[in-house]
């Protein structure tokens, strides 16, 4: 008989697991803090679309699901940049024209891994119970469930409920035999969200195939389109200032930051005012720590374990991603749960520290350079190299289009290419150097 795998928290992360540990053919029961979203879409205070790309997809496919999944997508091809007094203009993701992310519904892809999990006899799933204690040692669970304690016990726990994960804070109450280290760092910058709403015959009122961005230096909206016609809007704005939500407080404040800041977006959003008193404001942060696995007994992934601010559209994508490694590891270690759990914080621990750090680099980025001449020059270039040289990727690829290589060595090779680049673009002559000596500078960086 196989092993028994409880598996805490039925987000993305935890309903895929379960999936692939079905697969596998493991017991697993699944446990739910949250009702049942089939039945009553709960406002978690999440955003309703995400960016699904390679290495979700990746993940996805060892599942056999990655095709399914994308049938559900909206293909963005690039960020549709609209600079305040001046036109809106389109820059490509990459040159490669496969080469592109794709807007996905959090709660449709939740509910359909749900919908997978619950094809399989060996996945039992246990909504409104709510694990408020883990035995690190025996792999024992105490949860609640209608108003009364209950226990439960499996091989092993793996805990994949979010930020305030049950079974890290039971992994920070024996930080003196784990030598636990625990960090977080909040922006002072929040999110709201907003929407445009579909034109007649659910039609999509601005470019369909794109990401958006309206970038004011130090605050922005981006807006993904939805299947129905619809985009969600997302300001990203500080506490504090002008414009900030804390001064954002009464209509005339916020009628007066949008007709300054935002002018070629209010023809689209009539609603603003309704819905911005509607929606509640999220924080921002960044969660780090360290071990993640507990005695050979208990183990944590996704944002449990490393989450990340949304700027490189990579949140999911790395929890996605951690299923995948862990897929793999299990294929060497086999069931040797001691083993497996240390080789997979050990593969994965400076993976997602590195896209953590590229996630707020490109938080700066998004609402401060993507207009900035300079940056607009080094994308005209790293477009027509990867057009012309299909073997090069820019850092936003590397992290983004191949999920074969890790986040670290992603990010170590991006910003040496960026370095490089940016120096190079800052030449008045920069559109005068031939694409081979670009290409040849590059290569130096490798050695190549």
């Amino acid at each position: 008989m196989k092993e028994k795998i409880i598996i805490v928290g039925a987000g993305l992360c935890g309903t895929l697991l379960a999936v692939r540990m079905a697969q596998r053919g493991f017991e697993v029961v699944l446990y739910e803090k949250r009702a049942d979203m089939r039945d009553k879409l709960l406002d978690s205070g999440r955003s309703i679309n995400l960016a699904l790309s390679a290495r979700g997809l990746k993940a996805l496919g060892i599942a056999g699901l990655k095709e399914t999944v994308l049938d559900e997508c909206i293909p963005m091809k690039g960020r549709m940049i609209h600079p305040l007094g001046s036109d809106a203009f389109l820059s490509p993701y990459s040159g490669r024209a496969d080469d592109y992310i794709n807007s996905v519904s959090r709660p449709g892809l939740n509910i359909f891994l749900l919908e997978e999990a619950d094809k399989f006899d060996n996945v039992t799933v246990s909504f409104e119970s709510k694990v408020v204690d883990v035995n690190l040692q025996t792999a024992e669970i105490n949860f609640l469930k209608n108003g009364q304690t209950h226990t439960d016990k499996g091989s092993v726990v793996i805990g994949t409920d979010g930020v305030g994960s049950a079974v890290r804070r039971s992994m920070m109450s024996k930080t003196p035999q784990l030598l636990f280290n625990y960090s977080q760092d909040f922006l002072r910058h929040g999110y709201k969200e907003l929407s445009i709403l579909p034109g007649e015959n659910a039609s999509w009122k601005i470019h369909k195939e794109a990401l958006h961005i309206w970038p004011r230096g130090h605050f922005m909206i981006i807006a993904l389109p939805n299947l129905d016609g619809s985009f969600t809007l997302t300001m990203f704005h500080p506490y504090e200032g002008e414009v900030g939500f804390n001064n954002l407080n009464d209509e005339k404040n916020l009628r007066a930051c949008f007709e300054k800041y935002y002018p070629s977006l209010l023809p689209y959003i009539p609603h603003y005012i309704n819905e911005y008193a509607e929606n509640p404001v999220g924080n921002l942060g960044t969660i780090k720590c360290y071990p993640w696995q507990a005695f050979g007994k208990a183990l944590i992934m996704g944002d449990a374990s490393h989450a990340i601010v949304p700027f490189y559209g990579q949140g999911m994508n790395s929890s996605l991603e951690d299923v995948r490694i862990f897929d793999e590891l299990l294929d060497k270690h086999g069931t040797d749960w001691t083993t497996l759990f240390e080789a997979f914080q050990d593969s994965r621990k400076a993976n997602t520290d590195a896209i953590a750090d590229l996630a707020i680099d490109n938080f700066y980025e998004m609402r401060d350079h993507v207009d900035d001449q300079n940056f607009i020059r080094k994308r005209k270039i790293e477009m027509q190299l990867e057009q012309k040289f299909p073997d090069y990727y820019s850092k936003y690829s590397l992290v983004t289009f191949k999920p074969a290589l890790p986040y670290e060595q992603a990010m170590i090779q991006g910003r040496a290419q960026d370095q490089l680049l940016l120096k190079m673009c800052s030449r008045d002559d920069f559109d005068q150097i031939p694409l081979e000596d670009y290409l040849k500078e590059l290569m130096k960086l490798s050695g190549s």
